[in-house]
Parts: structure tokens; C-alpha cells; sequence
């Protein structure tokens, strides 16, 4: 990352969520783990990058299994005393009214500085607006990209942030560039070299490999919320199209784009194929944080050419002691054991090692095998969650050969990935 980065100099990385520790639950999945290693990662190697995001008060979900291997979703409110306050304030209007965000900043978890914004100040009325992540309807999610993209330009700006680059992971973050296209018009450029010049400043990673975790909006419902932060109809409709689709905007407001490998490149590329003016998508791996993911005894025992299987033991022994703790059940540490652990979703096809059902039971009974699975649903996808239940079925089946740990969070994930 390190090179690639230095050719771009001072970065804002604009994320919707970030999993830097389970004692910070802003965060719901694979999105937020790459935004928090690539802190962790700046951080390590001395690359000039603040992340911009939102301190969320009351988490994704905590999702429990409920009767019948339902899982069901609580909403504790998190107080985050650790966080540190900036002392900045920044307004934003939203539906008629001028909402005040606090600018918190969280640097304790060897990351590169995160600003997180919240409307959640003493005695404020919105603060709904940061509760809960990816929470509500369309309008609770427009307040939210409000917040997070025109907000945190404007947060930058109070706290004298230096950027030569604004790096947009997902399309969450584009109203971001709405919000550096008014400065350039309001220092007297015209809309289209307000555009060109935003243009120039901003990078776009997309992740979402299918069409419907693309968001669209009615630009109706966005000059309601006042998302168009000045623009007019046609201006909206020339960045994000009508609807207005969150990642055309941010393909169209960005120099360059890229997806998260070189297959998912050629998707994107076919997905958006027919956006005129959209940047040219290339491929970058997604790599992880290699402190928070690998072991200590596993890296000594590698930087010292030995085997790592004692080791490895070792580990497996610890995520079979955290499983027994967790749920009751006794797996063993000399069994073949298979985990995955994803967002509950179709496409992830989390389910897919029980199509032949056959040859699955005839080792799950005979102890060649046993299962690991962990993962949250979003709380309105109704398919994700017969998924978790189907497999709490499963669970409840095969008794200590399949197991499913509820609550998916970044504890659970360094067990399964270090076990």
C-alpha cells in the first residue's frame, strides 16, 4: 500500500463503518475490517492518512439466537467514555434542520487517526441520526450519508486536516464529493470545473458484487433530506443518474476506482460497463493487518523455521476451549475442523457444504469432521436470517459436530482465524 499511497500524499479515507476492536462496535462486516487494517496498516507504515467516519451509539446489531434458532436483534447504547472528544463541532442541514455533529477521535488501537462524527450531543434531537448502523429507512440512511460525507469534509476543515486525497470506500461516502464541489463553486468555479477539479482529488474503491447492495435514491427524497447540498436536478442527475445510484456518483466524482481483486474487477467493469464517464476500475487485492489477525506464537515459530503444527495446536486448543465457553459444546482438537464465518447472506452461501447431505453426515456422525459457523444477518433481511436458522438447525442435529457461535464480532473472528 505503502508506494501507491505516497504518489497520492495526504489521504481521507471516508468509511461508513470500522472494526479496529470488539470494544468499538461500529461496525457490521468485511467493510469495516478492511477500513480498520488499513488504518492499522497506515499507521504501521507511516503513511499520511486520517479516516473520516461515524461513532455509531448503538452498534450494527447484537443478534441472539432466539426460539426456534431465530436470531433476534437488541440494540444496547454504548457509552464509548474512551473516545476522545476533539472539542470540534460541525453543523449539517438535513430535512430543514442544522444538525450539530461532536468530532470524536479514536488513535488507541496503533491506528492512523479516525475523526468519528455524532449527533448524539446532550440534549440534541437527532441523535437517531448516528444510533444505529445501517439502521431505518432511506431517509435514516440519506441523514446518515449526509453526516458522514458532507460532514466530514467539513470536519477536516475545522480541524485544519491538510488532503490531497479523498479516498471513498463504497459509495456511502459520495456526497463527500457534493460537498467538495460546492467549495470549488462557492471560490468561483462554474459546476462542471467544480466537478473536473473534485474529480482530480478523489479515489473510489467498490466492493458490492451484486446490483442490489448498490443504493439508489429518488432525487425527490434527496432534495427533501437537502443531500443535493446546493445542486440542482440536473446537476444530481449528471453525478448519480435518476435514481440516484450511490456508486455511480462516486465512480463519476472519482480519477480512478478499484475493485478488491481481479475477478471482482471483471464484474465491476461488466456491472457498470454502460456508465458514461465513470472512472476506470482497476484490481487491488484486499490484504489484511498482519499484528491483529496472526498469532504472536504463530509469526516467532515462522521467523524461526520451525513447524508450525505444535503451534498451530496450540491455538486450536484455545478456540475449542472459547467454543465450549460459548455454547456448551465439547469439539475436539484432533478432528478436521472447517469454520466460515460471513455476513449471513445469500450470495455468500454460507449453507452450501450441506447440498450433498449424504456424504456431510456420514462424516459429521463418524467425527471425521465437524463445523464452525458464525455470522450476523442484517436485521430486515429476512433470507439471511432463515439462513442462521437453518443452520442452528444443524447445529442442534449433529449436537458437538456442527456448531453456531452467535453474536459474530472480532473476538470470535481471531479465534476461528487463529484456530
Amino acid at each position: 500500500m505503502g508506494k501507491e499511497v505516497l504518489l497520492l500524499g495526504r489521504v481521507a479515507y471516508f468509511c461508513m463503518e470500522y472494526g479496529l476492536h470488539e470494544e468499538l462496535p461500529i461496525y457490521a462486516g468485511g467493510l469495516g475490517i478492511l477500513a480498520g487494517d488499513y488504518l492499522k496498516e497506515a499507521k504501521g507504515e507511516q503513511v499520511p492518512v486520517v479516516g473520516i467516519g461515524i461513532l455509531w451509539r448503538q452498534d450494527y446489531t447484537k443478534q441472539l439466537i432466539g426460539e426456534g434458532g431465530w436470531p433476534r436483534d437488541y440494540y444496547p447504547t454504548y457509552d464509548y467514555d474512551f473516545v476522545k472528544d476533539t472539542g470540534v463541532r460541525v453543523k449539517v442541514r438535513i430535512r430543514g434542520i442544522e444538525v450539530t455533529c461532536k468530532v470524536h477521535l479514536v488513535d488507541q488501537y496503533d491506528n492512523a487517526p479516525l475523526y468519528l462524527l455524532d449527533a448524539g450531543l446532550p440534549g440534541s434531537q437527532h441523535g437517531w441520526m448516528t444510533a444505529k448502523l445501517y439502521g431505518g429507512a432511506d431517509q435514516d440512511r440519506i441523514a446518515q450519508e449526509i453526516i458522514l460525507g458532507i460532514g466530514g469534509v467539513r470536519a477536516l476543515r475545522a480541524l485544519n486536516i491538510p488532503v490531497d486525497c479523498y479516498h471513498f470506500n463504497e459509495g456511502h461516502a459520495a456526497l463527500a464529493g457534493l460537498e467538495l464541489i460546492r467549495e470549488k463553486m462557492q471560490e468561483g468555479s462554474g459546476f462542471v470545473e467544480a466537478w473536473e477539479k473534485t474529480r482530480q482529488e478523489v479515489v473510489f474503491t467498490t466492493h458490492t458484487p451484486v446490483a442490489a447492495g448498490n443504493e439508489e435514491h429518488s432525487l425527490g427524497l434527496l432534495y427533501h433530506m437537502e443531500a443535493n447540498n446546493g445542486l440542482s436536478y440536473e446537476e444530481m442527475r449528471q453525478i448519480g443518474g435518476a435514481p440516484f445510484n450511490m456508486t455511480v456518483a462516486a465512480l463519476r466524482l472519482s480519477t480512478r476506482a478499484n475493485a478488491v481483486s481481479k475477478l471482482h474487477q471483471k464484474t465491476a467493469r461488466e456491472m457498470w460497463r454502460d456508465v458514461e464517464g465513470a472512472a476506470p476500475i482497476i484490481a487491488i487485492t484486499n490484504g489484511v493487518h498482519q499484528a491483529t489477525w496472526q498469532d504472536q506464537r504463530i509469526r516467532e515459530v515462522w521467523e524461526q523455521g520451525k513447524d508450525l503444527w505444535e503451534a498451530h495446536q496450540v491455538l486450536k486448543k484455545e478456540l475449542m476451549d472459547f467454543i465450549r465457553q460459548e455454547t456448551g459444546y465439547h469439539l475436539r482438537d484432533d478432528v478436521l475442523t472447517i469454520g466460515f464465518a460471513r455476513r449471513a447472506a445469500p450470495y455468500k452461501r454460507s449453507e452450501l457444504i450441506f447440498r450433498d447431505m449424504d456424504s456431510i453426515r456420514y462424516l459429521l456422525k463418524r467425527r471425521k469432521v465437524q463445523l464452525v459457523f458464525s455470522g450476523k444477518a442484517h436485521p430486515d433481511d429476512y433470507e439471511g436470517k432463515k439462513i442462521i436458522q437453518e443452520l442452528v438447525k444443524m447445529d442442534r442435529s449433529y449436537g458437538d459436530g456442527v456448531v453456531f457461535l452467535e453474536n459474530y464480532d472480532m473476538e470470535t473472528a481471531r479465534y476461528l482465524v487463529r484456530g
